[in-house]
């Protein structure tokens, strides 16, 4: 597999900016180097750059309404599924952590689910990155929709290197390899 996009899932605006539910901006902008000048507007739908041969997107449709976007930046740039990569966060997954899949279901991230809806196929590509735990009693939506404490954010700035780390493996090697490197043990 030649990886030829990577998706980086998240909701436009400065007040989402540094929630957990924005990690996959968070590594999409680290991947391209975070100049705003970089991006590329995309039909109205989200924004693209590259990062040497490598397409990386950000949907500005609200992670719930991922799917359109994707599936129509793929389409235009002839970028098939075996060639896409989606990114985003993972509540079930601790802090830091990560966790390449080739295929599943959405596990319940509306944006995941967009995309899969939209593309008709649970055979998609994703790193997730780890947010949790979400503590007990707290709402699933307010937990994502928070910020990162101070040492949280060192230890996502560290999730974030690795995660950037695993895509160039995704992209040199393969999904496969990468998973057997990246993927927790056990």
């Amino acid at each position: 597999m030649a990886l030829k996009l990577v998706v980086g899932l998240g909701n436009p605006g400065p007040e989402y900016e540094k929630t957990r539910h924005n990690v996959g901006f968070r590594l999409a902008d680290r991947m391209v180097g975070g100049a705003d000048s970089f991006w590329k507007d995309f039909k109205g739908l989200g924004v693209a750059a590259k990062a040497g041969d490598l397409w990386v997107a950000k949907p500005m449709t609200y992670m719930n309404l991922s799917g359109e976007f994707v599936k129509q930046f793929a389409a235009y740039h002839n970028v098939a599924l075996d060639e896409l990569l989606v990114v985003y966060d993972e509540l079930a997954i601790p802090l830091g952590k990560l966790r390449l899949r080739k295929k599943g279901s959405s596990g319940g991230q509306k944006g995941m689910l967009s995309i899969i809806q939209h593309f008709g196929t649970e055979e998609i590509a994703r790193l997730r990155i780890g947010i949790g735990p979400q503590p007990e009693k707290m709402d699933s939506a307010a937990f994502v929709l928070g910020k990162f404490t101070k040492s949280q954010e060192a230890e996502l700035e560290t999730a974030l290197d690795l995660a950037r780390e695993a895509v160039g493996c995704v992209s040199e090697k393969g999904v496969d390899l990468a998973m057997n490197k990246y993927n927790p043990a056990g």
